[in-house]
This record gives C-alpha cells, sequence and structure tokens, in this order.
C-alpha cells in the first residue's frame, strides 16, 4: 500500500519578526479568571466524560461539551474576610450521549462532579458547596454500539466533523516567555504556600515597546489572608519581588511591573476578594474568550478564535489542529536549524479523514543567510509524522499531557 501523500505546503513567510517589530502585545488570563474557569470546567468535563466511556464501553462517544457561561456572584470582601452572598452560578451545556442502546449513562453526574473537582483544585478559597450552583443542561443522544463499533472499524481514522483550521506558532518570543511564566509563577504551589493571600484570578498584559517591557498584573488578593491594609501591601509587593527575579532570568531588557494598578488607598481602593476570583463579584466567563492553546492570547501572531476547551478529543479538529498545528510548528523550530519563526495553518474538510487535510501550510521566517528551500524537506517530514500519528493526540489530551488553554 502507497504511502500518503498529504497536502502539506511549505513557503517563505516575507515579514517583520515579532522580536524586530517596535510593538509587542501579549495577555494570560490565570486560570482563576472567569473566562479561564469556563474554559477548565468545560475541558474537565469533556475528559471526564471521554473517561468514563472508555471504562465502560472501551471507546469515546460523541460529545462537546464547549458551552460553559460563568455568570458572576456577589460578593461583600474585607480585611480579615467577608462573604458571598450571592453564588456564583455555572451553567454547563453542549451534548453527549446519554442513551447507549437503551441503557443511560450518567452524563449529567459524571459532568457536575468533574466540574466541582476542577474548582476544587483551580480555586483554592472557593467553596464549591456554598459558593457555587452548578446547573447541568447538557443535550442528550442516543447510540447503538454495534454501530459505532463497526464505524470505527471501517476508518480507524475519525472523520472530521467540520470544516475548520487550527493555527499553531513557535518559538515564543521573549515577551510572550515572561508572560506565560510570570501568571505560572504566581499560580504556583510554591508561591502560594510563601504567599497564600494570592488568589488564582491573576492576569498579566506584557507590553514591548521597543527594548523596554511593561508587565501589568492584575492579581486577586484574598481578604481572610489580609488583616489591614498594610499586609495587603507587603503581598503586592511581593509579587513585584518574584516577577522582577523571574524576569531578570529571561531578559536582559528592561521591564516596568506594575501590579494592582487600579488601587486607590486614599479612598480605601483595594483588589480584595474573598474566593480569590472575580467571578464573586459579577465578573462573567464564557469558554474560549480567553487563551489560546499555548496559553496566550497574542495580537502580534496569527490566531484562531476557535474556543479548544471541551470539544471531543475524537474527531473536533477545532480542538485537534489546534494543537497539532502548535506541535507541529514547536518540533520543527527546535528541530531545524535556521528557522527564525514559523507558522502552521491546518484546514480540514468535513467529512474527511483528520489525518488527510484540505491543506497544512507551513510558513517559515528564515534566519539571516539561510533558506527555506534547504529545509522545506525536513518541515514537510515533521509535518508529515505528526499528521500520520495524529490519534496521539487523542491519547496525550485524556492522559493530561496538553493543555488547552
Amino acid at each position: 500500500m502507497a504511502e500518503k501523500k498529504r497536502n502539506i505546503v511549505v513557503e517563505e513567510l516575507i515579514r517583520t519578526p515579532v522580536e524586530m517589530q517596535k510593538v509587542e502585545l501579549v495577555e494570560r488570563k490565570g486560570i482563576g479568571h472567569p473566562d479561564s474557569i469556563a474554559d477548565g470546567i468545560a475541558e474537565a468535563v469533556s475528559r471526564a466524560l471521554s473517561r468514563e466511556y472508555i471504562k465502560r464501553y472501551g471507546i469515546i462517544l460523541h460529545h462537546n461539551t464547549d458551552q460553559v457561561e460563568v455568570v458572576g456572584g456577589r460578593a461583600y470582601p474585607r480585611f480579615g474576610g467577608g462573604e458571598v452572598i450571592k453564588p456564583i452560578y455555572i451553567l454547563l451545556s453542549g451534548r453527549a450521549v446519554e442513551f447507549i442502546d437503551r441503557e443511560m449513562f450518567p452524563v449529567h453526574e459524571v459532568a457536575i462532579k468533574a466540574a466541582k473537582e476542577y474548582l476544587r483544585k483551580a480555586v483554592r478559597h472557593l467553596n464549591v458547596e456554598e459558593h457555587v450552583v452548578i446547573d447541568s443542561r447538557i443535550g442528550q443522544g442516543s447510540v447503538d454500539l454495534v454501530s459505532v463499533f463497526n464505524k470505527a472499524k471501517e476508518n480507524p481514522i475519525p472523520l472530521a466533523n467540520d470544516t475548520s483550521f487550527g493555527v499553531g506558532y513557535a518559538p515564543l518570543s521573549e515577551t510572550e516567555k515572561i508572560v506565560l511564566e510570570t501568571e505560572k509563577l504566581l499560580n504556583s504551589p510554591e508561591f502560594k504556600k510563601k504567599w497564600p493571600a494570592v488568589g488564582e484570578d491573576i492576569k498579566v498584559m506584557g507590553l514591548r515597546k521597543g527594548d523596554e517591557i511593561d508587565l501589568t498584573i492584575a492579581a486577586a488578593i484574598v481578604d481572610s489572608e489580609v488583616a489591614n491594609p498594610k499586609e495587603y501591601m507587603e503581598v503586592k509587593q511581593g509579587i513585584y519581588d518574584a516577577v522582577k527575579e523571574l524576569v531578570e532570568e529571561h531578559t536582559s531588557r528592561k521591564v516596568n511591573i506594575y501590579v494592582n494598578t487600579a488601587d486607590d488607598p486614599e479612598k480605601d481602593i483595594y483588589y480584595i476578594t474573598v474566593t480569590g476570583t472575580s467571578a464573586e463579584a459579577g465578573d462573567d466567563g464564557s469558554v474560549g474568550r480567553g487563551n489560546r492553546v499555548n496559553g496566550l492570547i497574542t495580537p502580534n501572531r496569527h490566531m484562531s478564535m476557535e474556543a479548544a476547551a471541551g470539544k471531543n478529543p475524537v474527531s473536533h479538529v477545532g480542538k485537534i489542529y489546534n494543537l497539532l498545528a502548535m506541535l507541529v510548528a514547536n518540533d520543527i523550530a527546535k528541530q531545524i536549524e535556521g528557522v527564525q519563526e514559523v507558522y502552521v495553518r491546518i484546514l480540514s474538510q468535513i467529512g474527511k479523514p483528520i489525518d488527510e487535510p484540505l491543506v497544512a501550510s507551513i510558513q517559515i521566517i528564515p534566519k539571516q543567510g539561510y533558506k527555506v528551500e534547504s529545509f522545506e524537506k525536513d518541515a514537510y517530514e515533521i509535518a508529515d509524522e505528526w499528521l500520520a500519528n495524529i490519534t496521539k493526540i487523542q491519547r496525550m489530551i485524556i492522559e493530561d499531557k496538553l493543555n488547552v488553554f
């Protein structure tokens, strides 16, 4: 049997590399941001359903749980400890197979349990039983297992369930690395142990103008962990010092660090929360409104608007191709000498095998002295190898080896 000749196109991209552009903007919404909470729950529900389907039936059945809405509650934070007076409302929707050969599968129970477990892990000071109401309105579907198994045998490579594209690029710029690593540091177990007052709702915005970077950090501070404004200011200083140390490891550029710039001590205004997330006080969240699959929001780069979190990991190209594009781009940037930047765009066609995209476009900005033609074959082979093993991405998702936001 002849090997497949895939539609992979490698070409030179003529544009100013990001590091050479005068202005660069980069954003990351931390795990406790309402949009990230929506993404995290959507993905946790999908993975829990996938594992339970495998456990019971040996196969992942159709589902998409990428419709999660976080409706902000109401709280009265105050130094020493306030209270949540109206809970955060979380709506789970989407579709999942609930009837298998006339037997009922506990979609809602699995989904709600997964959502609660995720929240407990993601937002430490959130009391899931008291501060949150979770409502599952995931739609029903039914399936005949025999026909599902027969279809899987006929098509070992899943067929795309949509005409959609995924986008990835590599390597990260200095500013992108700093923004990503700043949020990861502030939400790391080590940092929380030292500064338990820092909540999980952390947004980091990076602006590079020439060789100067402004890093603006909004970090929700937990009121029960700070007794007064003096302690609050000590926590802010702790954030500043930790981030300053981090950025010095990543860049020689001048970095200006700003923490909770909306504070106004004269008017007794401080960014304190009861739970560590602004979702307690009216801030809402939706799936797909936050970070892309590489964890960043990058207007200087090619991006897909697709919401990856919660989509099924078997045939939904809106999820699989965004992850695939990122993985292909990372490998090309790491393995091929002379690549300054690489952008990957992969387009599916509904009903066609996901290992045979309508096109996989690889655009490369070469370093000075290199020509794209010299590594065109290597780039093609990296993309071709990933496409030939595309079902590996499904396993990586289920085994929690890939993040989607």
